[in-house]
């Protein structure tokens, strides 16, 4: 389809980037299932390896399924393009990964996945690359935490575990002062909930396997640019504004404009790290995008009703649901995302971690997994698991300390959600 300014967030879902297939007609995304494609020639060959051409090569690049789900990442974010990979953790290497090199940083926000939490504390002082965590409630400790060496900002919009909001729009603009780009994980809002490429991000990272996908069942994430960013600035991204030795001296940010970072991410993003998204995978998760909206609006409803229940039961001292007028965070809802808090909080239980450990157990219908953003609601012990490798400080920074449980609300009927939470509160008083 042609994706019209008039179309509505319920119809790009459906058919951003989906085309009859021009062999068979077939409406459905086919899944191509293949490694490599027939090239016209031996000038038609040429011309795509030197990215004169655009097409398809060999499927660790490009793939037609793969590249519907791209499309339509980047139209119900309104970014310029995207670039899909296998995992949210590879989203986020893919995208710190042509600004980044050794010796720079990136400032972090303190409320982030305990996962991601290990990888910017860890892993990526590998690469020589570092990172400073910062309450981003803060916009002083923000700014001081920049440096002549900061690549970029990185922050969540619904921040996992604790559903924080974060205001996207006065930290935006601490990185435009800065002259650097602000990356948002927007895994737990999806595009439904929240755009922040509206609210001045330079690019959009998700996680797929959650909200997107919704059905648990296939691993997958992206990058999403906004286009708007100007590389050539400073000197500070030779990545896209010098030229780049592998493709004779071309120069991204100069040949393709809004584009640079999408075609950097698959030219040499994906052809080096080879985080590559299977078409299988891209399959499911342009099937479930199909009814976010659908999904999103039943989470945000059965969220706020759960939360609102559990703000009353003697065996919980706190909930941290954005969305319940007793949040710090609550302000922010309507600016950053109007249509719902998304279906993801903490609950602290009066009995510290032992309490935490026989709730868990003790339910039925929430299941006890590593994930959140299925349609099944979920639940998990954040500082035995997900956040395990942090310190006790990082726990509490990020919201997940060891008297806090996470839940992840899904779309089955509340009335039953409800007294299955209510059935394993009273087992632990």
């Amino acid at each position: 389809m042609t994706d019209g300014p008039d179309y509505g967030f319920d119809t790009l879902q459906i058919h951003a980037g989906a085309r009859p297939d021009p062999a068979t007609g077939a409406r459905q995304v086919p899944i191509y299932q293949t490694t490599a494609y027939v090239f016209r020639d031996a000038d038609h060959a040429a011309a795509l390896f030197n990215l004169q051409e655009v097409g398809y090569i060999y499927s660790r690049l490009t793939n037609p399924t793969v590249a519907a789900l791209q499309e339509r990442m980047a139209t119900l974010e309104g970014g310029a393009g995207a670039v899909c990979c296998s995992s949210g953790h590879a989203a986020q290497i893919m995208a710190l990964f042509p600004l980044m090199g050794p010796g720079k940083n990136v400032v972090a926000s303190t409320r982030l996945y305990g996962g991601t939490v290990t990888q910017f504390s860890h892993t990526i002082k590998r690469f020589g690359w570092s990172a400073t965590f910062v309450d981003f409630d803060d916009l002083d400790a923000v700014k001081a935490a920049i440096n002549d060496d900061t690549r970029a900002v990185f922050c969540e919009s619904i921040a996992n575990p604790g559903g924080y909001i974060t205001d996207l729009d006065a930290i935006a603009a601490v990185a435009d002062d800065a002259g650097i780009p602000l990356i948002v994980d927007n895994t737990s809002a999806t595009p439904y909930l929240c755009r922040p490429i509206e609210h001045g991000a330079t690019l959009v990272v998700h996680s797929m396997t959650k909200f997107l996908t919704g059905n648990g069942t296939v691993t997958g994430g992206v990058v999403v640019d906004s286009g708007k960013f100007d590389w050539s600035a400073s000197d500070k991204f030779p990545s896209l504004s010098a030229p780049e030795p592998a493709y004779h001296g071309l120069k991204f940010h100069e040949t393709f404009g809004p584009l640079a970072f999408t075609f950097h991410g698959i030219a040499i993003g994906l052809r080096d790290l080879g985080m590559t998204l299977n078409p299988q995978a891209a399959h499911y998760t342009l099937m479930g995008i199909e009814t976010l909206s659908l999904r999103m609006q039943r989470h945000v409803e059965n969220a706020m009703e759960v939360a609102s229940w559990l703000e009353t039961h003697d065996a919980v001292e706190a909930v941290t649901y954005a969305g319940l007028p007793s949040s710090p965070y609550n302000h922010r809802v309507e600016k950053i995302c109007p249509k719902g808090a998304g279906g993801l909080f903490t609950v602290k239980l009066k009995g510290g971690y032992d309490a935490c450990v026989k709730f868990v157990d003790s339910l039925e219908i929430f299941s006890h997994v590593a994930n959140l953003g299925d349609t099944r609601s979920l639940v998990i012990h954040s500082a035995s698991t997900t956040h395990r490798q942090l310190t006790p400080e990082q726990q509490e920074a990020a919201g997940a300390g060891p008297s806090v449980v996470r839940i992840s609300i899904g779309i089955e009927d509340p009335t039953d959600l409800i007294a299955d939470l209510n059935k394993a509160l009273n087992a632990v008083k």
